[in-house]
């Protein structure tokens, strides 16, 4: 069982890395960094429906079907939420950020930033595969559970994109931060919709007698810290700074940065 399981974070890894070398040329022909995300989002939604059907001698087929399903509705939600914004020629600026930084190295550097990056998503699949494989008959109730806290993540994540998006598109908020709504119990509230959604696999997956079901709390691990301290929160909160000023720095000295939470009362 231990060959089976470490040949399936073998070709999660390979598969990311393919993938995302792909997510490199996209972005290279097209000059859109936007482009990156989309595809990572459709790769590790791709890879984790394909970890969560392998056919292994365990768990229960309906379950495979269950947790395959839920990943791919996660990952055709905001792949393709964030190839519309790609399409109309949005960039995303941390990458063009990092793309400016690194100069004439730029395409090497981007290269081998999104293997790295590749490889650090491989314990996301992985959770998908362990909690599609968890060794119980029939549909538990945490089965369940981990699908009511997908639903929520999806939908919370969908109306964080669709009010910022509402609100950047009236004329009389240019230059204003978004705090309507989500927005004004967190400054990330996508970002956090995201990682709850990643707390669903363990849940599914952590079953009496199997202990690789701990693995899978990886997951939303690897997720907060990059969401929080990597490629989320840091480089998108310094771009704020840079075209909002003053009135982003008000926002966060009320807004909680990740978890929502009612807004501080401004200090007299």
């Amino acid at each position: 069982m231990i060959i089976l399981y470490v040949q399936a974070i073998g070709c999660i890894a390979l598969a990311l890395c393919l993938l995302m070398g792909l997510a490199w040329v996209v972005q290279q022909r097209t000059g859109n960094s936007g482009w990156v995300d989309a595809i990572w989002s459709y790769a590790t939604g791709l890879v984790g429906a394909a970890a969560a059907l392998w056919p292994l001698d365990d768990g229960l087929p309906a379950r495979r079907v269950l947790v395959a399903v839920l990943v791919l509705v996660w990952s055709v939600r905001l792949g393709t939420h964030i190839a519309r914004r790609s399409a109309a020629g949005i960039d995303d600026p941390r990458y063009a950020n990092y793309a400016r930084e690194w100069g004439a190295a730029a395409p090497r550097r981007m290269f081998f930033f999104l293997q790295s990056q590749a490889l650090v998503s491989v314990p996301l699949p992985f959770a998908v595969f362990l909690a599609a494989h968890a060794p119980a008959p029939g549909l538990r109730p945490q089965d369940y559970i981990g699908i009511g806290i997908i639903l929520v993540a999806v939908a919370g994540e969908a109306m964080a994109d669709r009010q910022l998006r509402r609100f950047k598109l009236r004329p009389s908020n240019a230059g204003r931060v978004c705090d309507i709504g989500l927005w004004r119990w967190s400054r990330h509230p996508n970002y956090f919709f995201e990682w709850l959604g990643w707390l669903a696999y363990p849940v599914i997956a952590l079953s009496p007698g199997y202990p690789w079901g701990w693995a899978s709390l990886a997951a939303p691990a690897i997720m907060y810290w990059i969401l929080v301290h990597v490629t989320g929160i840091p480089p998108l909160e310094q771009q704020m700074l840079q075209s909002r000023g003053e009135r982003y720095r008000q926002y966060q000295a009320r807004t909680s940065a990740f978890f929502p939470w009612p807004p501080r009362q401004a200090q007299r």
